[in-house]
């Protein structure tokens, strides 16, 4: 029994001692669950993303419109935008023709066009129309759906309207006073309530359809049941007549949709896996002895680092070329159509994830404590930049920090060229990104290199 409890106690003794089994044990996960935990809002009230940004241009005059719009803006998953800032620093309502141009530039990827005729002169029913960049499919299936349940939810006042105003155009305004009070005095009598302004609320057309709506699911709903479409008639009835024209801006031409939005995740975090395995290697070089040999001859501790950087660089580009090529073969995904910028793209995602390998292994004192840092950071960057489920889903802070990572620029990049197709003018900035990036790390790296210790 003493061996057994002096062998258990170095064996927790050596764990503890190992600072990479040790946050690879207990920090890891607990960054995972938070972010998971913050992702589907698990420790929030409500679990629906907030702040996504949604651009709406209000070209009516009708309150109901008006209501709209405040309804939306109350919405938390959406960020309401409805100014244009000029160049010289004035605003504006927004316009239709703002808002494309904007979309493109990945301003918002959403928007919502209210226009002049929103309730039609001659019929009955409204219109509106969406645009949309749909770049990531979870994303757009969301704010479809809680811009549909806003606009029904708000869509019985401009019914009413639309309806007071074709049967004013039929009958004339004196015998739908007469039908409106008619109609309030009957309601009164059967419910309750004072006639007068049972008749006002008729009038401004708020009045009966707020009862249609509440009605919209089917009694079956409300014990659980779900109830066949067919009997789900008055939601059938505002679909009917609620009119959202919807127009694709960006993507339009994309042959395979569903891959082009995923592939570049995956792509990016194997990368980030392999060049971070290529990095820490180094420990095996110096333990080797490889390091003292080459310093013997005309070679300085720079020119080592530097060779690996070109070897992760062209290893990267290699691979994610490889992983593209697989992508169209398999799944259609358009590469050869953009094959340049997407090599681009590629060389500089490779620089910048190569060089953040190189700087993980010169702040490591051991491999184990490189490897151990690089799973953190890359499972971290992965989660946060967007790889495995758009940023949208985090919260407001952490959708700022995932800019500060490569994961982000390099899904921006790939969705530039293999979605939005743009050109090698529109995605020089985030070539400038990646490259800076790369620029940065490596020279804290080759800083780090110069001053640490390479002989065992």
């Amino acid at each position: 029994m003493n061996a057994l409890r002096v062998l258990t106690y170095k064996a927790f003794a050596r764990f503890f001692r190992n600072r990479t089994a040790v946050a690879l044990t207990f920090i890891v996960p607990i960054a995972m669950i938070y972010i998971f935990g913050q992702v589907w809002g698990l420790n929030r009230k409500e679990t629906a993303p907030s702040g996504i940004p949604l651009a709406v241009v209000n070209e009516s005059d009708h309150p109901a419109a008006q209501r709209l719009v405040a309804a939306l803006q109350a919405e938390t998953t959406f960020r309401v935008v409805t100014d244009f800032k000029a160049p010289d620093g004035t605003t504006r309502p927004l316009r239709e023709a703002d808002v494309r141009p904007m979309i493109r530039n990945r301003e918002f990827r959403f928007a919502l066009i209210i226009p002049r005729d929103v309730i039609p002169d001659q019929g009955f029913g409204v219109r509106l129309k969406v645009l949309s960049n749909p770049v990531n499919d979870i994303e757009t299936q969301i704010v479809n759906g809680v811009m549909q349940k806003t606009i029904f939810t708000a869509v019985p006042d401009l019914l009413g309207q639309s309806l007071q105003a074709s049967a004013k155009r039929l009958i004339g305004t004196q015998r739908l006073d007469t039908f409106n009070a008619t109609l309030a005095r009957a309601i009164a009598q059967a419910f309750g309530g004072d006639p007068e302004k049972i008749a006002e609320r008729i009038a401004s057309g708020d009045f009966g359809f707020s009862i249609l709506r509440s009605n919209a699911a089917p009694a079956e709903a409300a014990s659980g049941e779900t109830a066949p479409p067919k009997k789900n008639r008055a939601a059938d009835f505002l679909a009917r007549i609620v009119k959202i024209e919807s127009e694709q801006v960006v993507g339009r031409n994309v042959k395979s949709p569903a891959a082009t939005r995923v592939v570049g995740g995956w792509a990016i975090m194997f990368l980030l896996f392999a060049l971070n395995g290529a990095a820490t290697s180094l420990f095996e070089e110096r333990k080797a002895g490889i390091f003292q040999r080459l310093l013997a001859g005309p070679v300085t501790r720079g020119d080592i680092l530097w060779s690996r950087f070109v070897f992760g660089v062209v290893l990267g580009l290699v691979q994610l070329v490889t992983i593209f090529a697989v992508g169209s073969l398999l799944y259609g995904i358009d590469v050869v159509g953009h094959l340049g910028n997407l090599v681009l793209i590629s060389t500089a995602a490779a620089a910048a994830c190569t060089a953040l390998g190189l700087f993980i292994a010169s702040v490591s004192d051991t491999q184990e404590a490189a490897m151990g840092l690089a799973t953190f950071v890359v499972l971290t960057m992965s989660a946060v930049g967007g790889a495995w489920f758009p940023i949208s889903l985090l919260p407001a802070f952490m959708q700022q920090v995932s800019k500060f990572t490569v994961t982000y620029w390099a899904m921006e990049g790939f969705a530039q060229v293999l979605w939005a197709g743009n050109t090698l003018r529109e995605i020089l900035p985030t070539l400038g990104v990646l490259a800076a990036a790369a620029a940065g790390l490596m020279a804290i790296a080759i800083w780090r290199f110069n001053r640490g210790r390479l002989f065992e």
